[in-house]
């Protein structure tokens, strides 16, 4: 049997860097175990900063990780500054406000 509880998770979106397809409060669902795909919402973790894990969208593969960056280019901490990030998880449904598919 597929333990569901591993699998998804409600994230709560922090800062300005995905506006503005999301928004800071923002309530999102992911699914870890999907393979993503280039343009995806992706939860990524940072070799350079392994304690934070990150909502960014997924632009290529690229040197054994993502190349990510944030909607907003001018409130965004992304791959341009920090290399490519490790996916960890795919975001499917912003689950509040206005639930909605990604």
């Amino acid at each position: 049997m597929i333990d569901l509880a591993t699998r998804w998770r409600r994230v709560t979106v922090r800062g300005p860097s995905m506006s503005t397809t999301l928004s800071d409060g923002d309530v999102v669902l992911v699914r870890f175990g999907r393979t993503a795909r280039p343009g995806d919402v992706v939860l990524v973790r940072w070799s350079a900063r392994p304690e934070q894990l990150s909502v960014k969208r997924a632009r290529r593969p690229e040197g054994g990780g993502w190349w990510v960056e944030g909607d907003n280019p001018f409130g965004s901490t992304d791959s341009r500054t920090l290399g490519p990030a490790e996916v960890v998880a795919v975001v499917t449904h912003r689950m509040w406000p206005r639930p909605r598919r990604l």
